[in-house]
């Protein structure tokens, strides 16, 4: 590993309760070992939680580890959690366009969670379709209610403006409230 990479690795380190933003692409070009994997650097997991108000990055959530689904069983039925909160899942890709990095990709995915049974809803593969919609940057938050879009949009635009002023016009419509 050459000295660019160590000093981008550390960078990275360093930026871990923010969004992954830019590394290097160990497949750049050489049709050899590795291409055609799915390459998570430039995506990172925002939960909104819709009853406190509040969005926040886990990157736990890339391998189903996140604060919000530690020691919690998934059933296949929203029925089979009634009192489940609302989270949204936010996969959120991040690549440089336009002079600087932007919000690409950006989709959500609905799940619950009851503590007190210890029992949640989501449906994986939404989870793993969304993920690669992202990653193609795809806008999917249509489905949002208008509270979530209202947090979701706060919290992009918050973390940093720069990244909201060069994300499509489809991302900043969709999050529109009125």
């Amino acid at each position: 590993m050459n000295e660019s990479d160590k000093q981008k690795n550390e960078k990275i380190k360093k930026m871990s309760k923010g969004f992954n933003i830019l590394s290097g692409d160990s497949t750049d070009g050489h049709g050899g070992y590795g291409v055609g994997t799915l390459n998570l650097n430039n995506i990172t997991p925002v939960f909104v939680d819709v009853d406190e108000g509040t969005a926040e990055v886990d990157m736990g959530a890339l391998h189903a580890r996140s604060a919000v689904e530690k020691g919690i069983k998934f059933l296949k039925t929203k029925e089979e959690v009634p009192n489940g909160r609302p989270f949204w899942l936010v996969w959120v890709t991040v690549e440089p366009i336009k002079g600087g990095p932007a919000y690409v990709g950006v989709t959500a995915c609905e799940m619950t969670v009851d503590r007190e049974i210890r029992r949640g809803y989501k449906s994986l593969p939404e989870h793993v379709n969304h993920m690669d919609k992202s990653l193609k940057r795809k806008i999917i938050v249509s489905q949002m209610d208008d509270r979530s879009k209202g947090i979701l949009k706060d919290f992009l635009e918050n973390f940093n403006e720069g990244m909201w002023e060069r994300a499509d016009d489809q991302l900043k419509q969709d999050l529109t409230v009125e």
